[in-house]
């Protein structure tokens, strides 16, 4: 077993602080506060399980912001792993 690969692999405590800072940074600048992301999250999950069965453990959803020509606009980013699709009633 490689320890040192172990250790190396591992993301270092600033790493995690910059990240966490760019996401308050993104929710600050977008408006949208950490209790609207969970009640879009819950809604998202809703909806999709509607069709869908998911993985919500592994689900991952958050703002980020990208640069377009004209200015920095925030974005919705989803990755939701699927189980499976349900059938709809009445669908073919």
């Amino acid at each position: 077993m490689d320890l040192l690969g172990l250790i190396k692999s591992q993301p270092q405590p600033r790493d995690i602080a910059r990240d966490r800072l760019k996401l308050l940074l993104i929710h600050d600048r977008s408006n949208c506060s950490p209790h609207v992301l969970e009640m879009l999250k819950t809604d998202i999950i809703n909806a999709i399980s509607n069709y869908m069965e998911i993985d919500e453990t592994d689900m991952e959803i958050q703002i980020a912001q990208t640069d377009t020509e004209e200015s920095s606009v925030p974005v919705l980013f989803a990755n939701i792993p699927i189980k499976g699709v349900r059938k709809v009633p009445g669908k073919v």
